[in-house]
């Protein structure tokens, strides 16, 4: 638990003096600034916290769980290709064994091409076992990852595709091969406002040849800009009809998303 309030605090204080730094980024219009917020093709740094809590886990005796992420994206350049690198640290602070603290650290980097109609990307994705025996997999895992996005007016959409297949640790634990699938759809309500489907990812567990998560979401997120720094706050709801694991079956979230524009 003290290794997990270490982390998260030190996110807050990177996000605190980021914001402070930020008043030196170029003013971008809002609404295209709102849209890049939510495609995570977009080259935009950002720093974001999210507190996710379900009320009951499938299976259980009335178990709930809360789960904390932190997560940053950013972007770079390497021989001309533009790329961005993402890394996402959740924490458990709330667990139907009781255990709390760091899980699995999932790493990411995609390179991006655009188009006309919008942008595609292809990258690679690694699990970390950060969440030792008690919360992670104690497995490495690595795979492709893809996806694209496509603009048309206020609409958003597109698709991306993560594959995490087992290639070391601990050899009494099962293995981590998955496919996972997150549909892509938002529509800018302008003023900041937008709405479409939540981050929801459908995941594919090969060893089980089953769909382990199977969720259906909705969010509504609102970009506010506090003196020139934007941050997007966004609120979503889940619902996961795969029911045979111990998978949350609904889930309510709420985001907090620090934005750094180009300077």
């Amino acid at each position: 638990m003290l290794r997990s309030s270490a982390l998260f605090s030190g996110a807050l204080v990177l996000v605190t003096f980021l914001v402070g730094q930020s008043g030196m980024a170029q003013e971008a219009q809002p609404e295209s600034l709102s849209q890049d917020a939510n495609d995570p093709t977009a080259a935009l740094m950002s720093f974001q916290l999210q507190d996710s809590w379900s009320p009951y886990l499938y299976n259980t005796d009335g178990a709930s769980q809360n789960l904390i992420q932190f997560r940053a994206a950013i972007p770079f350049e390497v021989a001309g290709l533009q790329n961005i690198f993402r890394i996402t640290v959740p924490g458990f602070t709330d667990t139907p064994s009781g255990a709390t603290g760091i899980s699995d650290t999932v790493l990411f980097d995609l390179v991006t091409f655009d188009q006309s109609w919008g942008r595609f990307g292809v990258g690679v994705v690694a699990l970390a076992p950060t969440g030792g025996a008690d919360l992670g997999a104690e497995k490495w895992a690595i795979g492709p990852a893809a996806g694209f996005t496509a603009k048309s007016g206020k609409w958003l959409w597109g698709a991306f595709n993560q594959n995490l297949f087992n290639v070391a640790g601990n050899e009494d634990r099962a293995d981590v091969n998955l496919s996972i699938l997150q549909p892509i759809a938002t529509y800018g309500l302008g003023g900041g406002w937008s709405t479409g489907l939540s981050e929801m990812s459908a995941t594919y567990d090969w060893d089980a040849g089953d769909w382990v998560s199977l969720p259906l979401g909705v969010k509504l997120a609102k970009l506010q800009r506090f003196g020139t720094t934007p941050i997007q706050f966004t609120a979503q709801y889940e619902h996961n009809f795969a029911d045979t694991g111990n998978a949350p079956e609904d889930l309510y979230s709420f985001t907090v998303k620090l934005l750094l524009p180009a300077g």
